[in-house]
């Protein structure tokens, strides 16, 4: 039996998210047996980068402008420059993340994926980690930024980069089977 058995992820992602930060946590999600889908505004697949050139094409299980997140027991956010970039500039997406915090569900995001929450302002008082060009705008919305591999606040996991997977990995998987938090989060 594992972790996360009957459980369900959401990992929103637009096209260019960085290919290794979407496939090793959900493989990771999926070993501890939650089912995780792909959600996108993109229509039918949407693409990868990797490592500075496209990569593989991967099914979108839900379109987003369908995509309830009162189905979903927690949201993943993987990075890419380009990725978190379209969905901070898409009112749905940017709704779709802060319906998680409002419940308060867990939220794992990494590399730039933390572009999105700054735009759903649900950073400010927490403490966060990212791509180290994230500091000064994580700062700027009232995070406290730190240089770690990972950082648990409240149920939101952020790491740094792909080297940072193995330890958000097992971070996100905790978060993620402790599920929702009794408190409302401090937003």
């Amino acid at each position: 039996m594992g972790a996360l058995d009957g459980r369900s992820v959401a990992i929103l992602v637009a096209n260019g998210f960085e290919e290794v930060e979407l496939t090793e946590p959900r493989s990771a999600l999926q070993e501890a047996g939650a089912r995780a889908d792909i959600v996108s505004p993109e229509k039918g697949a949407v693409r990868a980068w990797r490592h500075g050139e496209w990569g593989d094409d991967f099914d979108v299980d839900i379109p987003l402008e369908r995509a309830d997140p009162a189905g979903y027991d927690a949201l993943l956010l993987p990075g890419g420059v380009m990725n978190p970039d379209k969905l901070r500039i898409n009112e749905t997406a940017v709704r779709f993340v802060r319906s998680f915090f409002d419940a308060a569900k867990p939220i794992a995001a990494i590399c730039h994926g933390p572009w999105t929450l700054i735009e759903a302002g649900v950073v400010e008082g927490r403490e966060v980690t990212s791509w180290p060009s994230l500091r000064t705008d994580l700062k700027n919305a009232g995070a406290t930024w730190v240089d770690r591999e990972v950082v648990v606040d409240r149920g939101l996991v952020t790491s740094r980069k792909p080297h940072d997977l193995p330890a958000f990995n097992e971070k996100m998987i905790k978060e993620f089977e402790e599920g929702r938090r009794v408190e409302r989060p401090a937003v």
